[in-house]
């Protein structure tokens, strides 16, 4: 399944749309150790850190960084934004293995149904993305909810056939994960309110869609997935609060647990707080090596502020 976004990510350009300020952009990276206040700390959780950086432009464009996919072979990366534009990058990795920086770095704008840029915020709002069964990658949207996917070699998206109850949700409070289960279904998750103990989340079918509940609590939303070599899902969910400030954690779904009119209850297998390194993160990623290792990635929105930054972080699950 996961070699489908090495298909994917071989033809990035086919998402580009024809009058796009497309073309290289010039990114620095800095290295972030996992505790700021104690760099020889490597494991969190399940968790041992495999390297982590911190990404920055001169040009306004890049930032907002949102879902993510690493190339079956980890060395392509691809992420959408919250201005509907495409990251493709290159990752460098140390002599250790470890996550090191990027480089051949690409930011172009994703295509509209009449093949234009897209431009308003409330048709550019790119939360989350998944391989498809034929190779494309699908696109979900907030604010004017959707669900878009582009094939392989074409510019121009196709409309998904969304979720009845997405047509009621709020503008902020559509689809943050999305990934594509073992068998070929989708799963997707809305983000939630802190006001409810869950989120309502989906599965596809050839029938449609059908519903089921994601539990949450501590106030912490899911804002990604990525679906493991095995089977079973891994759920990236934030909490801001104003008293304890960001927090991030990473939750996993046993795959037999995921069918229609389920009630998801995560296992966590880590937490990241301050001081560990921590911001908005909204994307995550996890692939399998020759010998079963399994990797995990996770990227930080940083919503264009300049209090916020853009990370990209790398985990080796223990287990």
């Amino acid at each position: 399944m996961k070699s489908l976004f090495t298909i994917v990510l071989a033809g990035l350009i086919a998402f580009a749309a024809p009058d796009s300020i497309a073309g290289s952009i010039k990114v620095t990276t800095t290295p972030v150790p996992l505790n700021s206040e104690d760099p020889n700390q490597t494991d969190v959780g399940k968790l041992r850190y495999r390297g982590g950086i911190a990404m920055r432009s001169s040009d306004a464009t890049f930032g907002g960084l949102s879902g993510l996919a690493v190339s079956a072979n980890g060395k392509r990366l691809f992420s959408v934004t919250d201005t509907g534009r495409r990251l493709a990058a290159r990752i460098v990795y140390g002599e250790n293995g470890d996550l090191a920086g990027l480089r051949r770095t690409d930011l172009d704008t994703l295509s509209g149904l009449d093949g234009e840029p897209l431009k308003a915020k409330s048709e550019s709002d790119a939360e989350s993305i998944s391989p498809g069964v034929e190779g494309e990658i699908i696109v979900s949207f907030e604010r004017r909810h959707r669900l878009w996917r582009y094939m392989p070699g074409q510019v121009l998206p196709e409309p998904l056939p969304p979720p009845d109850e997405l047509a009621d949700m709020k503008k902020n409070s559509g689809i943050e994960a999305l990934t594509l289960l073992a068998d070929g279904s989708l799963i997707a998750i809305t983000e939630g309110s802190n006001k409810s103990d869950s989120a309502l989340a989906w599965i596809s079918s050839a029938e449609g869609w059908s519903v089921m509940t994601y539990v949450t609590n501590d106030k912490f939303r899911p804002t990604g997935a990525a679906t493991m070599a095995n089977g079973d899902v891994l759920v990236l969910e934030r909490r801001f609060t104003l008293r304890a400030g960001v927090a991030v954690r990473i939750g996993r779904l046993k795959g037999t647990s995921i069918r229609a009119g389920a009630r998801l209850r995560p296992q966590i297998i880590a937490e990241l707080r301050p001081p560990l390194t921590v911001d908005n993160f909204e994307g995550i990623e996890v692939n399998q090596s020759a010998d079963g290792r399994n990797w995990i990635y996770i990227i930080s929105d940083d919503n264009f502020s300049p209090l916020q930054r853009n990370l990209l972080m790398m985990f080796e699950l223990m287990e």
